[in-house]
């Protein structure tokens, strides 16, 4: 059975999903192309290496995005030309690493490699260095976590000494006993993910 209604092929350039969109930015290819990801091989300390690292594990987030943040930020980049010391970086001791970015970010560096004559690799290792005071930071909170950590479980050990002394006077089904439980079960929970999430975290006290 038809309806008798003929539905006309939307165009290419019809735009029916908004209303007023032709207010909106649309993206441009470009703009998509510099999202592709690449692969670049610099020379860095080992140092630049293991910070870039330890900050994306620590922090949960993806390397490529950590180092696509660091070197998409333009002024900084442009400032750090500015400033390169080339026998300073020179005399450091750098290996091969291939990392994976994106497009837009190699296109930046690359940019500004030529435009203030700065090397590319020290613009990648000097923009890592800007990780450094994050270390520090979270080095610092991370020394804090333990301590929590370790009030938590003085705190798991008192409360289970408190519910074998409520079974024992009045009864596992007692409802204080009953509720007892119930708490030091999701006490329980929670210091196994603090516990979890503080070993995760070593790496960051050990560099």
């Amino acid at each position: 059975m038809t309806t008798g209604i003929k539905v006309k092929p939307m165009a290419d350039d019809e735009r029916t999903f908004w209303p007023g969109d032709d207010r909106l930015p649309l993206p441009s290819g470009q703009d998509l192309r510099g999202r592709q990801s690449v692969r670049a091989t610099f020379k860095l300390s080992a140092r630049a290496i293991e910070a870039l690292s330890i900050v994306a594990v620590h922090l949960g987030i993806k390397q490529k995005s950590l180092f696509d943040h660091l070197i998409e930020d333009a002024q900084s980049l442009k400032l750090i030309a500015r400033e390169i010391e080339s026998e300073r970086f020179g005399s450091l001791h750098r290996i091969q690493k291939t990392f994976v970015v994106s497009r837009k970010t190699l296109s930046s560096l690359d940019e500004t490699s030529r435009r203030f004559n700065a090397p590319r690799d020290a613009l990648v290792e000097y923009s890592i260095q800007r990780l450094m005071p994050v270390i520090t930071r979270e080095r610092k909170r991370h020394r804090k976590r333990k301590e929590i950590l370790g009030e938590m479980n003085e705190y798991l050990e008192n409360g289970l000494e408190i519910l074998q002394k409520s079974r024992m006077l009045l009864g596992e089904e007692d409802p204080v006993s009953i509720r007892l439980s119930a708490a030091l079960k999701a006490l329980v929970n929670a210091q196994s993910n603090v516990k979890a999430f503080v070993e995760k975290g070593e790496i960051i006290e050990e560099f």
